[in-house]
């Protein structure tokens, strides 16, 4: 796929990209340089889009390492369960 810069610097995203990343209208994307040349464009996530990512524990809260578990795994796509300590 391919896409022609405008004399602003404005692309279009192809529709099959958009629909991969899951962007709507007035979703931020971020751009990621990467030490070989190559560039990544990624979705930028709201914080609410974490909401929910983390089960939901009673009797002792989550800790850091629970999260960060469970953010790697949304982030991923995986839905597997964080590892409790």
């Amino acid at each position: 796929m391919e896409s022609a810069v405008s004399i602003k610097g404005r692309a279009t995203i192809p529709k099959a990209i958009r629909e991969h990343l899951h962007l709507q209208p007035g979703d931020r994307i971020k751009f990621f340089l990467h030490p070989d040349g190559s560039v990544a464009i990624l979705p930028k996530l709201p914080t609410a889009a974490l909401k929910g990512i983390v089960p939901a524990r009673k009797g002792r809260p989550v800790t850091l390492d629970e999260m960060h578990a469970a953010v790697v795994a949304a982030v991923t796509g995986e839905r597997k369960r964080a590892k409790r300590r």
